[in-house]
């Protein structure tokens, strides 16, 4: 099961994504990386908020975009995936990328990061990039495809 919760302090926010068509994107992704979906939870949160998290479970004194937290058990990942609304719109205007984007680039590194995909070691972040960037060419062509309407079968006619 996927869940998504909304965790901001200063206000309502909303996110420009459909929750449906994300989750079939994640089992597709992880399908593809020979792994099934068990329970994930997407936090979404302010700075502050990923900070705390970073400081009392990593020991780290830094806003980030992302903390996953991994709780896979063999072909099943599962894990609780952090992500700060504020710094991936700040990374989004920062490397001139739609919001949305960057959103979705965010939400499939925690699944990749799930799959076993590091992104820490010598050549494993280019890994990480090819793995993101083919995943948000697959969620592009799914949402294509769910945008599309299918001919309707046209029967034998006698002419």
């Amino acid at each position: 099961m996927i869940s998504y919760t909304v965790e901001y302090s200063s206000g309502r926010v909303s996110l420009p994504m459909k929750r449906r068509e994300v989750s079939r994107w994640v089992k597709a992704v992880a399908e593809a990386h020979g792994k099934r979906v068990g329970d994930i939870a997407y936090i979404f949160v302010d700075d502050e908020r990923i900070l705390e998290v970073n400081r009392q479970y990593l020991h780290h004194d830094y806003y980030t975009d992302i903390i996953t937290f991994d709780y896979t058990e063999g072909d099943r990942i599962s894990g609780d995936l952090f992500i700060s609304i504020d710094t991936v719109r700040s990374n989004a205007e920062g490397l001139s990328q739609p919001f949305e984007r960057e959103l979705h680039r965010v939400i499939i590194h925690g699944i990749l990061h799930l799959c076993g995909i590091n992104d820490k070691g010598p050549g494993e972040r280019e890994i990480m990039e090819r793995e993101e960037n083919q995943a948000l060419e697959v969620f592009a062509s799914q949402l294509t495809n769910s945008l599309t309407p299918n001919p309707s079968p046209k029967g034998e006619g006698r002419g």
